[in-house]
């Protein structure tokens, strides 16, 4: 299974995120910040306070993010769509 080692949030509400797998991905978060407890990361400070723990990214108050969505659900850096 694959476990978050260090994530970076950044001020787009994505998180760039790497596995011990060795991968390096870019979760976008925004689809999230319309349900239910999550709603809170609209505030970016809370946000941009993730961190690693317990194999994942977890913030203040118990929230947290299984490792697997995170990596079932992002796209590998460099893979993004160009704007």
């Amino acid at each position: 299974m694959e476990s978050v080692i260090q994530v970076v949030p950044r001020d787009d509400f994505s998180l760039e995120l790497w596995f011990n797998t060795g991968d390096h991905r870019l979760f976008d978060a925004r689809p999230y910040l319309e349900r239910s407890v999550f709603i809170r990361f609209k505030d970016i400070k809370l946000f941009k306070q993730a961190y690693v723990a317990l194999d994942t990214v977890c913030w203040p108050n118990n929230l947290d993010i299984a490792p697997e969505t995170l990596f079932d659900r992002s796209i590998p850096i460099g893979m993004q769509q160009s704007a």
